[in-house]
């Protein structure tokens, strides 16, 4: 195993802290971190812009596809966090919100948008190693990492977190909405028939209840060690 790049699963459902939780422990391995999410919110972006509507109708499927094959979308892992582009341009500020979200998880659904991001997070991940969070990581994208987890918490728990990061969009999005919102995304990665939201084989469950940023990131990096020994010692990243 000597020279692999070191690889680092995590799914789990919205709002279960796996963007925060990634970024930290990336940054305590000294390796990077890849938001694959960003790369649906992106698609999303582009088919709200397009004027579309979640649930998507077989006219509306037609034409993400048509716009997916005309804009490029990419990623890049930057100090803070993951920036992802779309034809060159950040739109990383731009797809934060809860009307993105929801037709994220509608777009991600698509067999044709899955092939196309799946292979590139695939090729990102083989080549340069890293943590990366999504909902099919560990059981489709990178189904050999060494180490896979799966994130979750208490549904009220991860309704709070949401309205938090909302920020000042908070204040025109009530709990009990982004509550609903929620349990609406829920259903969609779970029930799709593409890549449904699932616990990976080798998956270990963290459930993240009342834990803080640091206990849980704390806990993963247990897990990586049990995983890979030594890696810990031989990281490039802070302590």
């Amino acid at each position: 195993m000597q020279g692999t790049p070191l690889l680092v699963a995590i799914d789990g459902p919205a709002g279960a802290g796996k963007s925060s939780v990634a970024a930290l422990l990336a940054n305590r391995l000294g390796i990077p971190y890849l938001d694959t999410g960003a790369m649906y919110r992106a698609v999303a972006l582009l088919a709200i812009r397009d004027g579309l509507a979640s649930p998507l109708d077989e006219t509306a499927i037609g034409r993400v596809e048509e716009l997916l094959e005309n804009h490029s979308i990419h990623v890049k892992a930057a100090e803070d966090g993951t920036r992802v582009f779309i034809d060159e341009k950040d739109v990383s500020s731009l797809i934060r919100t809860p009307e993105i979200s929801l037709m994220a998880s509608a777009v991600s659904a698509l067999p044709e948008v899955r092939r196309s991001l799946v292979a590139e997070q695939r090729r990102l991940g083989l080549a340069m190693g890293g943590v990366m969070e999504g909902r099919d990581i560990g059981t489709v994208v990178l189904p050999d990492a060494q180490v896979k987890i799966y994130l979750t918490a208490g549904t009220n728990e991860r309704a709070r977190r949401r309205h938090r990061d909302l920020g000042d969009a908070a204040e025109e999005t009530s709990l009990d909405e982004v509550r609903a919102q929620q349990r609406q995304r829920d259903l969609q990665d779970t029930s799709r028939a593409e890549s449904p939201l699932q616990v990976a084989r080798g998956s270990v469950v963290v459930d993240t209840t009342g834990m803080t940023l640091d206990e849980v990131v704390g806990r993963l990096l247990e897990e990586v060690e049990g995983k890979v020994p030594g890696r810990l010692d031989s990281r490039d990243g802070n302590p």
